[in-house]
């Protein structure tokens, strides 16, 4: 038997204990009962980004968008597919730096959609510019080798 991870709830955003084993079994939160792992993206706001990028045991891949960016837009369905494949093995985000400029200001976001992959509560990789669902994936993945 594994020690637990700490994983966080997409909903609620509090921190429960799970089996690495038990990651791919539909785990529920204890707290609001809801799915730990939604199979797409979770919005972050200021405080659930850090408590996500801290608390978590698993990496964290945050897309930095806004809803005026046609290539953000263009590249959210691809990033939804990349979530359905990616979870339960890392948690999928998205930041709007439009609604909450201090994230983009405070990880030196230039260019959107910026894509960011966390582990152990830093920052790992870094990839700018829209990509399909199959690199996104390719990309996660070879980033965390």
């Amino acid at each position: 038997m594994s020690d637990p991870l700490h994983i966080v709830c997409p909903h609620c955003h509090t921190t429960n204990r799970v089996r690495a084993e038990q990651l791919g079994s539909d785990p529920a939160c204890g707290s609001c009962k809801k799915a730990l792992f939604i199979a797409h993206s979770t919005a972050l706001d200021e405080a659930a980004f850090d408590k996500h990028i801290t608390r978590n045991q698993i990496p964290v891949l945050v897309d930095f968008w806004a809803p005026w960016c046609g290539p953000c837009r263009q590249m959210a369905p691809a990033y939804e597919q990349a979530a359905a494949q990616l979870e339960p093995q890392l948690r999928v985000a998205k930041v709007d730096t439009e609604a909450v400029p201090n994230l983009g200001a405070r990880f030196n976001i230039r260019s959107i959609p910026t894509l960011a992959l966390f582990k152990n509560g830093r920052e790992v990789a870094r990839q700018a510019g829209a990509m399909g669902a199959a690199d996104i994936v390719r990309w996660v993945q070879a980033n965390l080798r």
